[in-house]
């Protein structure tokens, strides 16, 4: 004797793959501020070495340099960039209507 059980299709489950995207729109707005103060860091750096500015506020060591903080604004940026396409990416569906095709 052979017993089948026939269950009903429920609906199916779908897998949130981007859980954290508001975490990462909130880290981006906060790094994107944070280049700005790095390129103006980078900025006011080039300026005291070319003695249009006083003497800037670290005078050795590593984030003395001019380069490095503009590298860091930079990479900053980018990074903020990124997060903002993480957290802003979702399905694109084109709405046919919207279409525009040349009629001849």
């Amino acid at each position: 004797m052979r017993v089948t059980i026939r269950l009903g299709t429920g609906p199916k489950l779908k897998r949130n793959r981007r859980k954290n995207q508001h975490i990462a729109l909130a880290l981006a707005a906060l790094l994107t501020p944070a280049a700005l103060m790095a390129c103006a860091l980078g900025c006011w750096r080039l300026a005291a070495d070319l003695n249009l500015t006083r003497q800037f506020a670290i005078s050795a060591g590593f984030f003395s340099h001019w380069q490095v903080w503009l590298c860091l604004a930079t990479v900053l940026e980018c990074v903020a960039i990124a997060l903002n396409r993480y957290g802003n990416a979702g399905p694109h569906i084109r709405n046919p209507k919207e279409e525009t095709v040349p009629s001849y």
